[in-house]
């Protein structure tokens, strides 16, 4: 960067910072927050502002009104119409002052609706009862809140070390392909039930007809390698996972009828991986790992690829929009998790420029807090 360049950004850095010191001086003061609450061109404003910053103090009160909505199955309960009151607090076995208590905060919440003197499933309750992936992930989160209990401890401490750890025991396990099969269960259900709404993004976004055989990396139970097949069936398919979610992935595949697909365990970064493949999937993998690790993951997978081969990368990613899903979502997530954060795709074009890809680009999904796509060639 030339001295005038650096000069015209410190004087743009420094216009910023006194922009900013002004702005933030009068948001902080009550008497420019009564004026703008009273005057009618600032009034929406205001009053929008206050009630995201009420969502921000009440957010964990919202979660955990969904998380009981999940666990008494509330939404499926309702799905074949509306109830009454006295009857879904007899099946949910709950006092019915609680049951009233829930069904008010969770209409509140865009998830019930009352409907005469009874209960409906309201929009936000229809569209979680169409993504059992989103209520699995709910239904998990008892660990994650567990850890967040004392956040600044969480974060002091570097991540790690909780519930959630120990639930993703490959996180910082010293040798996870070790993993005994009771060890991965969970986890791999998990993910086997979340994977689907990841995987019709990908499908739907990236063409896997020009391909010959695609390798999945960290294919789970393979829920995604099973969308492939249902859209491509012409596409040869492999998996590759730890020795004993691999074992689950077969038993899966073959009760789905899909015996043709290859499954191989290990672990990708002690062993090579298969090679033959001419396009290689990592479907919500590289987040879950730190900087060195994900490094040498892509050159192993580049490794793995014939020259022109392809690699295509899906997770949510940071800077995305809304930003809070990779940057405060994930943030946190994966800091509890131990191990892994939320990259930018221009962080993930300058993994994938170190480890050898000729050139990659970012492809648009529909649901980009879902996932996002980054195909880099060999």
């Amino acid at each position: 960067m030339t001295r005038r360049r650096r000069s015209s950004t410190m004087a743009g850095m420094t216009l910023r910072a006194n922009w900013l010191r002004t702005r933030n001086r009068l948001l902080s003061s009550p008497r420019f927050q009564a004026w703008a609450g009273r005057f009618p061109l600032t009034r929406p404003r205001a009053r929008a502002e206050a009630a995201q910053l009420f969502d921000l103090v009440a957010g964990f009160i919202h979660s955990q009104v969904l998380a009981a909505v999940v666990e008494l199955r509330l939404c499926e309960r309702l799905a074949d119409g509306p109830q009454a009151e006295a009857t879904l607090a007899k099946e949910c076995d709950l006092p019915p002052d609680s049951m009233r208590r829930l069904l008010r905060a969770a209409a509140s919440l865009g998830l019930v609706e009352p409907l005469g003197g009874d209960w409906a499933l309201g929009p936000r309750g229809a569209a979680l009862l169409g993504n059992l992936g989103v209520m699995a992930m709910v239904a998990h989160h008892g660990a994650l809140y567990a850890d967040l209990a004392d956040p600044v401890a969480l974060l002091r401490r570097g991540g790690g070390g909780g519930a959630l750890a120990a639930y993703w025991g490959y996180a910082r396990a010293a040798a996870p392909d070790a993993a005994e099969p009771q060890a991965v269960a969970d986890y791999s259900t998990l993910m086997a039930a979340s994977q689907p709404m990841v995987a019709a993004q990908v499908v739907a976004a990236y063409d896997f007809s020009r391909h010959r055989r695609l390798l999945d990396v960290g294919g789970g139970e393979g829920a995604f390698v099973r969308a492939v097949a249902a859209a491509v069936p012409g596409l040869d398919l492999a998996l590759f996972d730890l020795p004993a979610v691999a074992a689950r992935a077969r038993v899966a595949l073959d009760s789905a009828g899909l015996t043709r697909v290859a499954t191989h365990g290990g672990s990708f970064f002690a062993d090579d991986l298969p090679t033959g493949c001419d396009v290689v999937t990592l479907v919500r993998i590289l987040h879950d790992h730190d900087d060195d690790a994900a490094l040498a993951l892509l050159r192993r997978v580049r490794a793995a690829l014939p020259p022109g081969g392809t690699l295509v990368i899906a997770e949510p990613m940071a800077d995305a929009v809304p930003g809070r899903v990779g940057d405060a979502y994930f943030g946190l997530y994966l800091l509890a998790m131990g191990s892994g954060r939320a990259r930018s795709p221009a962080e993930l074009t300058a993994m994938l420029q170190a480890a050898g890809f000729v050139r990659s680009r970012t492809l648009a999904t529909d649901v980009p807090l879902i996932a996002r796509i980054i195909v880099a060639t060999n």
